[in-house]
């Protein structure tokens, strides 16, 4: 019998089993930030024990940075203490650091694929549940916690038990202004969001295929808002043209020889999965969520449900209060206050082309706070030098340096209470982005749209001939 993509990585990675069920898995590449490290290097010290292999450890601080005037000392006390003392232990371990201030600094699921960090075949974790991320170039990655962390550190191995596996395949051509935030926002709408729990996702078919890296990276990144413990994609031409001439990919005859065995990283014919779905291209539209969860999403025509129709209505019911919304509503046309365009899963430059393409000559609602947060340095320079920075502007968009932001509310980007925010973000639970805060997740195409009509849109309307208009 043959075997998925995700057993070829994994089997590969298994050092030895162990009794009842687990695997001591070799980790390829250990990526930290200052939020869930710090008791790690502290347990460490505590075991008087220096760390195993520094060379495959990659810091950078993301989550309690500032967005705005990040040459400044940071003026909140606790996030300063976080990046400082991050700057400390890596400093103290010799390990690699990509701080404030720093070329490559950026949120740590942006800046590992844009240099060239992140490699089909490999295993990657992360003390961050958005690692899944990575999967899309055919690694297994995954979030650990912070005694993970350090057990990482300490032996670059990790005690685990093996998922199961499931593959979904998005089949048929995606219509006019349906993007990858679309169609796993489509997936999780109809798988829930315990519907991967338990499982490692291979996201398969020709809508797949079709799709560029970046929007890869969106669909994988959210896999975990199923309950997945990951997702990956077979790598293929697009992930290799996009390896190739980074930062730390091979080169010459390394990268030759490194494509031979990255072409072998597919999920056999005769391969079997725990489980299956198939969706068509064709029945997704653009999709926003009306709840408190990512599953909570729908069709940006279509009407939110009613007790009737879902299988928790006391859910339903406290969610749609939380929002201030009824259920059987339709979103079309209502208003809203506030636009943030970024994170982990909508940050990189392709994300901010797709908005100032839309947004060019535009300007947004004079209610609407627009406001965007590339996801590295190095994106935030990209849109300099092709002069998106100064589009954003003219359309009274407010670009700020890099950083998780308002994604989960850090610092001063924070939504106020009972305003509605449309979010290229990955979560949308109560208080998310800041206490309060109703949060509807859309694709970057959505999200700019509303920004300049300032209520809920379907992006479809504004296309014409395949042209955005």
């Amino acid at each position: 019998m043959g075997k998925t993509l995700f057993e070829k990585v994994w089997d590969r990675h298994v050092v030895d089993s162990v009794e009842g069920g687990q695997e001591i898995l070799y980790i390829d590449k250990h990526l930290i930030h200052e939020v869930t490290s710090p008791q790690a290097f502290d347990g460490i010290r505590k075991r008087g024990i220096d760390i195993f292999r520094k060379e495959r450890i990659v810091a950078t601080a993301d989550h309690n940075v500032p967005t705005k005037d990040q040459h400044l000392p940071i003026k909140d006390y606790l996030s300063r203490l976080q990046v400082d003392t991050l700057t400390q232990n890596c400093e103290e371990f010799g390990i690699e650091l990509f701080g404030l201030g720093h070329k490559y600094q950026g949120i740590v699921h942006v800046i590992g694929p844009e240099l060239g960090i992140t490699k089909p075949g490999m295993t990657i974790v992360c003390g961050d549940s958005h690692t899944s991320t990575h999967g899309a170039f055919g690694a297994i990655a995954f979030g650990i916690g912070t005694s993970q962390v350090e057990q990482v550190m300490a032996t670059q191995c990790l005690l685990v038990q093996r998922p199961k596996t499931m593959r979904i395949t998005i089949d048929g051509e995606l219509g006019k202004g349906i993007y990858s935030k679309d169609i796993i926002l489509y997936i999780i709408s109809k798988l829930s969001t315990s519907g991967g729990t338990g499982h490692f996702v291979e996201y398969a078919g020709s809508a797949i295929r079709s799709l560029s890296m970046e929007a890869r990276m969106t669909i994988c990144n959210m896999s975990i808002e199923m309950g997945a413990r990951g997702g990956m994609i077979a790598p293929d031409e697009t992930t290799f043209e996009y390896i190739k001439g980074r930062k730390h990919a091979p080169e010459g005859e390394k990268f030759d020889k490194a494509v031979a065995y990255w072409s072998s990283l597919y999920s056999d014919d005769d391969a079997v999965f725990d489980k299956e779905y198939t969706f068509s291209a064709e029945d997704i539209e653009p999709m926003i969520t009306y709840g408190t969860n990512p599953g909570m999403g729908i069709g940006v025509t279509q009407s939110i449900p009613t007790k009737d129709e879902v299988k928790s209505p006391a859910a339903l019911a406290k969610s749609l209060e939380y929002m201030g919304l009824q259920e059987g509503e339709k979103l079309l046309g209502r208003k809203i206050d506030h636009v943030f365009i970024g994170s982990c899963t909508n940050s990189r430059i392709e994300d901010l082309r797709i908005v100032a393409d839309y947004v060019k000559g535009k300007k947004k609602a004079p209610h609407i706070n627009a406001m965007i947060v590339p996801g590295s340095k190095q994106v935030e320079a990209q849109a300099i030098e092709e002069g998106l920075h100064e589009i954003l502007f003219d359309a009274g968009f407010e670009l700020r340096g890099p950083g998780c932001s308002a994604c989960l509310g850090m610092n001063e980007d924070k939504i106020p209470k009972g305003e509605y925010c449309v979010s290229t973000s990955n979560r949308n639970y109560e208080g998310r982005q800041g206490p309060g805060a109703r949060t509807m997740l859309v694709s970057p195409l959505t999200a700019a749209i509303i920004a300049v009509e300032g209520h809920v849109v379907d992006a479809r309307e504004f296309i014409n001939d395949g042209e955005l208009v």
